[in-house]
């Protein structure tokens, strides 16, 4: 997180032929907006750095024909965005073969890759997805799972997340990855504070779900991985760990050993991250009570969930709720 000493953090988004310039737009947007934010939080100015970038550092012809002028060439960044393009990737790829190493070489000193939609045939072709969870717009889904076998996709899931790279399936699950996105760089108040003031009135047709688990999948326990999937469909019933490592042939004590051991999480505090994070997304996205959203994802006493919640974000519930919606005095 950028700091009154630190240099602001670079965030580079791909312009290509074909890219669609309003999803260009809306992700410097976002961040423009929260970097402004997250400087005035600070007492200072922008505390990112956005650029827009084009593989050989020229303008480019959009979707619907527009040039869209750029701030220079490939660059060392802390957060790719590859937003969508209509046309022939295959046309595209062997024009521009500098983006593949570009992505590969910001991923490998630690970068963030996100892609929308077609974005993600970038950090496919890249080879950065393989092995890993991804997501793309319904309407590729066949022609992705044909060209990256070795991919695993997603193709009920709008957002996933797999060792810092993120892949979104359209322009809303987009935003709701840029948003977590600058809650990771500028601090969850500047996230919701971006949230209240461009997303209030978005209507999704699905749950944003949970990103910042993926990491912690990338692990070789296949039972430890198949407990994590029954997790993520069970958070909110109610079960012993006891029961759940004798299901999967393991002793309490090496149940507790081997989650931690792939994880990096102690189970209990795995589980209440889900439940937290999902609390977090029914806070933001709908209206219903605090008592129901605690029942909804696990607990029945809503003062503990009120506690619980304030540890892990140092927010209450309500106090969280009304950062998406209030209105700016």
């Amino acid at each position: 997180m950028p700091n009154a000493t630190s240099v602001p953090l670079r965030v580079s988004i791909l312009a290509t032929e074909g890219s669609f310039g309003s999803t260009l737009m809306q992700a410097k947007d976002f961040f423009h907006m929260a970097s402004v934010r997250h400087g005035k939080q600070l007492g200072l100015g922008p505390t990112l750095e956005i650029q827009l970038v084009s593989p050989d550092g020229r303008p480019v012809r959009s979707f619907s024909d527009v040039s869209i002028p750029v701030n220079g060439g490939l660059q060392a960044a802390d957060a790719i965005i590859l937003p969508a393009f209509w046309g022939n990737f295959d046309a595209l790829r062997e024009r521009h073969p500098q983006v593949l190493q570009w992505l590969r070489d910001c991923h490998a000193a630690g970068g963030a890759i996100c892609g929308e939609a077609t974005g993600v045939f970038w950090m496919a072709e890249a080879g950065l997805l393989d092995g890993k969870e991804a997501t793309t717009y319904w309407r590729f889904h066949e022609e992705f799972a044909r060209r990256y076998p070795r991919v695993q996709l997603n193709q009920d899931k709008h957002l996933t997340d797999a060792d810092n790279l993120y892949c979104a399936g359209g322009v809303t699950s987009a935003c709701d990855l840029y948003i977590y996105l600058i809650e990771r760089f500028c601090g969850a108040a500047v996230a919701q504070g971006v949230s209240r003031d461009i997303l209030f009135e978005v209507q999704r047709s699905y749950t944003p779900g949970r990103i910042g688990f993926g990491g912690q999948k990338l692990h070789q326990d296949v039972a430890v991985l198949q407990i994590q999937h029954w997790l993520e469909e069970h958070f909110a019933d109610k079960f012993r760990f006891e029961d759940v490592a004798r299901e999967h042939g393991m002793s309490i004590r090496n149940f507790m050993r081997r989650f931690q051991a792939a994880t990096g999480d102690k189970p209990l505090h795995y589980l209440q991250r889900l439940r937290i994070e999902t609390a977090k997304g029914l806070l933001s996205a709908t209206r219903k009570s605090i008592k129901t959203i605690s029942y909804e994802v696990g607990y029945d006493d809503a003062s503990f969930f009120a506690r619980l919640f304030r540890q892990h974000t140092e927010l209450s519930p309500n106090r969280y709720r009304q950062q998406f919606h209030r209105k700016d005095a």
